[in-house]
């Protein structure tokens, strides 16, 4: 025990990344789910089991579901939402039958991770996905044209979005509306504006504790699920760790956190602790945060930000940006020493290289060559930090 379970994603077999990538990457877990499995649906053992098989047959293990999905009822309190909570029980149960004992999963209203571009220009050259808050401005303003939408923003935003807005191509808008609304993977069809909208409306008046309220009631529900049956449940951090929308968050800062593991006390309910996500907000100091909730870490997804500051950031490289990961993962390597545990860690959005043989069929982040060179760095970096048990802080740059 003690060295990092190094995993990579895998979205199933329409992914054209393949199973004999990830295992040539150096990766022994995959990180994946039934996909074709919408939110609410009960995973039966015999699908669980047939796509475990296929992981295996390829030589590697099934380590974590990333994710079962919270139906939006749920969150909601509405609908059909106590039917899919007793679904998401069984979920767990069958997982567990199965041996699979990590569940990664969100609680963002409506939406999931949002971007602006998949494509901007990185430094080097390579592709990287980036939230650009003056976009994001010009689309919530005059694209989806969200009531009282200028609150959201300081005066300095909203004027230069509407210059932006102003000269932008139709071209553009139409594609920073994909991109946005590309950012919902919970959802099975891809939403227009005016549905988008609609849901949008489902959560008119909710704050941060009405929301809050909802996590605790589902959490109530599956923690003592997922402790007899020895499940970690996992949440990923909101992403970005700031309202949007006018949405609520509840999984954005160190106070989020910590009121979640409260909710419901248990060594189930735990944390995908996301540096990416979480250090998109500059105020999260994510090696506090890491000691902090060193015993409720179950999962980790480690990567860099680089933030700007008007808030827009991108995908920097996985070990550049403006965190110190060197102090990250020797934070991360000594919880994992304490616990005598192997933390599982997927290196997470990567650049799209010139060269990926996957160039025009990646997903957007989750390229082949991009999330291979992450995955070497911060496999380099564990090893040579657990060699020398000494570590300098690495020079932080733009």
């Amino acid at each position: 025990m003690g060295s990092f379970e190094q995993t990579m994603r895998w979205f199933g077999p329409t992914d054209p990344v393949t199973l004999a990538d990830i295992r040539q990457a150096g990766a022994t877990g995959v990180v994946s789910a039934l996909h074709h499995l919408g939110p609410g649906q009960v995973w039966s053992i015999e699908e669980i089991k047939t796509y475990q098989e296929k992981i295996e047959a390829a030589g590697l293990v099934w380590s974590v579901v990333e994710s079962v999905p919270v139906h939006e009822d749920i969150k909601r309190q509405a609908g059909k939402w106590e039917e899919f909570v007793s679904n998401y029980q069984k979920t767990i149960r069958n997982l567990s039958a199965c041996g699979i004992k990590t569940i990664c999963y969100n609680f963002m209203a409506v939406t999931d991770w949002t971007r602006t571009e998949l494509d901007s220009v990185h430094r080097n050259g390579a592709q990287a996905l980036r939230f650009d808050v003056t976009d994001f401005a010009c689309f919530d303003l005059f694209i989806l044209k969200r009531p009282n939408a200028a609150k959201a923003f300081s005066d300095a935003v909203v004027e230069q979005a509407t210059k932006r807005f102003e000269t932008m191509t139709e071209a553009r808008k139409d594609q920073i509306s994909k991109v946005v609304l590309m950012g919902l993977p919970g959802t099975v069809e891809d939403l227009t504006l005016d549905a988008f909208r609609d849901r949008l409306a489902w959560y008119d008046g909710w704050d941060a504790e009405r929301l809050r309220h909802s996590l605790g009631v589902f959490l109530s529900a599956v923690v003592p699920i997922a402790d007899e049956c020895e499940i970690k449940l996992a949440i990923h951090p909101d992403d970005p760790p700031f309202p949007i929308f006018g949405l609520p968050r509840v999984a954005s800062t160190k106070d989020d956190l910590a009121r979640l593991i409260n909710l419901v006390p248990s060594k189930a309910n735990g944390i995908t602790f996301c540096t990416g996500s979480l250090g998109s907000n500059m105020r999260n100091n994510l090696p506090e945060m890491l000691r902090e909730f060193s015993e409720e870490i179950h999962f980790l997804h480690l990567r860099s930000v680089y933030v700007e500051e008007d808030g827009s950031f991108f995908e920097d490289d996985h070990l550049r940006g403006l965190h110190n990961m060197v102090e990250i993962v020797q934070t991360a390597i000594e919880i994992s020493d304490e616990r005598k545990i192997s933390l599982p860690m997927r290196p997470d959005h990567g650049h799209l290289l010139s060269s990926d043989p996957y160039r025009s069929s990646a997903y957007p982040g989750y390229t082949y060559l991009g999330r291979l060179k992450g995955l070497a760095e911060i496999r380099g970096l564990e090893l040579g930090l657990r060699r020398n048990r000494k570590y300098e802080p690495v020079i932080r740059d733009s």
